[in-house]
């Protein structure tokens, strides 16, 4: 086994007094929300892929949104709304600085990564694909691009490919090769895969599609919270990720798109704030990126989305994700030490901050069910990749997934969790 430091780079002690909710003591049957047994174990959350905790800097801001500033944007010039307004528009200013992004013309909100996927899937792609067009994803691809992309391809009569992935849960790049071809326009593809914990190689991707005059569109949900990303480095057309994966709240997600390209596509969503002006007969859409926010867009959870932002970049983006990468090492070097325990993906020290495994003779559920009974919360399911758990011959995984406030206790936790199943199982 691999030896890790257990110095971590990140005082998280301090970073979970920021996160009230971590030091519940969870059990028994849940009567109502927020609810249950407080006299049984202290709360081990490692269920941070599908959503993250949120600290009190990001409740506080929304709180005073709501106390002190609550009104609609664009719509008003009264105090209230002019605040508001900046509030909002600002936001998008962080986001763009965050990501690498040249301004907010490139920055768009959405409720989450599904609907950035399904705003340039309709937006553009029903109107530029069709019969011998092809759109090329990953078999490691979320259910939010692989469902998006196959449903747009049969009503445009295009076809799509998937990049085969290895034994060893990479990418078959000499595949990627041969798939992308110049019958491609789309290439769509997840940064880091929420069931293998794959980091995939962007650039190389985006490459490859830019020299066949395709786009390249990156799933960022699991890359974002956790690392530095620079969407203009990539040189990626879009990018998309959620708020509540990276400390924000739920309810908002971020699109980027190449301001030239945007400029180009008609809108999604058509309504009340992006339009320029309207007649009887015709309609003309505002500039970007409102002309892609249909209606009251999310504000309060724009304010929460850029204080998570200001939080992370407090704590230090290349902080987190060596302290991430780290627990994850340790977590798949403790679970690969039982022989009837497989692990899914990339060894322990190249992957991102998740693990995927299954106990032998033992259904992911059930296992999910005895970690919840060690206050271990982990998730079980196909993890909305069904397809790529169809090829690794599994109807369902178990993940465990690692953030900033977690530690190597929690890791230990869980594999005595993982334990206590082997021993109820054998």
């Amino acid at each position: 086994m691999a030896t890790h430091e257990q110095t971590s780079p990140l005082d998280v002690a301090v970073l979970r007094e920021e996160f009230p909710v971590l030091g519940r003591h969870v059990g028994g049957d849940v009567t109502a929300p927020g609810e249950g047994a407080d006299d049984d174990q202290p709360l081990v959350y490692l269920d941070n892929a599908a959503t993250s905790q949120t600290p009190r800097a990001v409740v506080e801001a929304m709180t005073d949104y709501y106390y002190s500033y609550n009104a609609n944007v664009h719509r008003g010039i009264h105090h209230l709304s002019q605040e508001a307004s900046v509030a909002y528009e600002e936001a998008h200013d962080r986001v763009a600085e965050f990501i690498g992004a040249d301004g907010r013309e490139e920055i768009v909100f959405t409720k989450n990564t599904t609907e950035a996927e399904n705003l340039i899937a309709y937006a553009w792609g029903l109107e530029e694909l069709g019969p011998g067009d092809k759109v090329v994803m990953t078999q490691m691809e979320h259910h939010a691009s692989l469902v998006t992309w196959q449903q747009i391809a049969k009503r445009t009569g295009a076809d799509v490919e998937y990049i085969r992935v290895t034994e060893d849960g990479h990418l078959d790049m000499d595949h990627a090769r041969e798939a992308i071809d110049e019958n491609t326009q789309m290439v769509s593809f997840v940064h880091i895969s929420n069931a293998l914990g794959t980091v995939n190689p962007v650039e190389e991707l985006v490459d490859q599609a830019h020299e066949v005059g395709a786009y390249a569109f990156v799933d960022g949900a699991q890359s974002v919270p956790n690392r530095s990303v620079d969407v203009g480095a990539m040189d990626a057309d879009f990018f998309s990720f959620s708020g509540h994966k990276l400390c924000g709240p739920t309810g908002i997600g971020v699109l980027y798109g190449k301001a030239e390209i945007l400029e180009e596509i008609q809108p999604y969503l058509y309504g009340g704030d992006m339009i320029r002006s309207v007649t009887y007969e015709d309609s003309t859409w505002e500039e970007l990126p409102w002309k892609f926010e249909a209606g009251t867009p999310p504000i309060a959870e724009a304010v929460g989305l850029t204080a998570a932002l200001d939080f992370l970049d407090d704590v230090g983006m290349e902080r987190i994700q060596a302290h991430e990468e780290a627990l994850t090492a340790y977590a798949y070097d403790r679970l690969t030490e039982f022989d009837d325990v497989t692990v899914y993906g990339p060894p322990g020290d190249n992957r991102g901050g998740l693990v995927g495994f299954n106990l032998e003779g033992v259904h992911a559920h059930d296992l999910s069910s005895i970690c919840n009974d060690h206050a271990v919360a982990i998730r079980a399911g196909d993890h909305c990749t069904q397809p790529l758990h169809d090829t690794l011959g599994a109807a369902a995984s178990a993940r465990a997934s690692f953030y900033l406030y977690n530690t190597r206790d929690e890791v230990d936790a869980l594999v005595e969790a993982v334990d206590n199943a082997r021993q109820l199982f054998a």
